[in-house]
């Protein structure tokens, strides 16, 4: 057994909020996990790349994204014929020496 080997953990991205799957990511990190991945298929491809750079820009400084993945799989239909559907796998990379959770801005009030 490879003790050397990072903790990866895994984030399906689905229908609910970006903000759901932010915070999946954000616990996955906490919990010790070195890379996660943010993994979708079709029509949440888009929602997959919102929850990478909100966690990346907002969440946790110095993280990294590692090469992107795409795809296509094969699903059979309901009727059984075959559909096409993309997916993407995100890679989100921790670095230990840089990682620290960012600060919250204070807001200015402007009278």
């Amino acid at each position: 057994m490879n003790h050397m080997a990072e903790k990866e953990g895994v984030v399906f991205i689905g229908t609910k909020p970006p903000m759901s799957y932010v915070l999946a990511v954000v616990t996955q990190f906490r919990e010790g996990n070195k890379i996660v991945q943010v993994k979708a298929r079709g029509k949440a491809i888009s929602r997959a790349v919102d929850v990478s750079e909100i966690v990346k820009n907002r969440f946790l400084e110095g993280l990294k994204i590692g090469t992107i993945k795409t795809g296509t799989e094969s699903l059979k239909g309901e009727r059984g014929d075959t559909i096409n559907v993309s997916l993407i796998e995100i890679p989100l990379i921790k670095d230990d020496e840089v990682i620290k959770q960012k600060p919250k801005k204070k807001e200015e009030k402007k009278e």
